[in-house]
């Protein structure tokens, strides 16, 4: 059983928004506060792709090239919840997202480096 669930994927045109929502599969689950978490994405045919992270402790932010400007990560350490809001999107930005935990501060950007992977939602942009 993935122990992150990711949810709000979508069909949208271009130019449209989404809000990507990454929560615990089990009340059990912690997130650490040297702990990151991260958003990636893999389109048909591609390799993963590093969206976004954010650390737990400090709440600092990271973006991939490809998504700077137009996505925004957030947490709600409450919850337990990392949040992806997606503006401005291209049909590029069609992939199944995913969300998870890395326990190394310094490879926010390094898929292999994280853990406990979700299932993923799929976000197609298309007119």
């Amino acid at each position: 059983q993935a122990q992150l669930v990711e949810s709000g994927g979508g069909v949208v045109p271009p130019g449209g928004s989404l809000t990507l929502a990454c929560t615990p599969s089990t009340p059990t689950f912690i997130i650490y506060a040297n702990d990151v978490m991260g958003w990636f994405r893999q389109a048909p045919g591609k390799g993963r792709e590093f969206v976004a992270a954010v650390t737990w402790r400090n709440n600092k932010k990271y973006y991939g090239e490809a998504v700077k400007g137009r996505f925004a990560i957030s947490r709600v350490a409450a919850e337990n919840a990392v949040y992806l809001r997606m503006d401005g999107l291209k049909p590029e930005d069609t992939a199944v997202y995913y969300c998870a935990r890395n326990s190394d501060y310094y490879t926010w950007n390094d898929a292999s480096k994280y853990k406990d992977w979700g299932q993923g939602t799929q976000v197609t942009v298309s007119s």
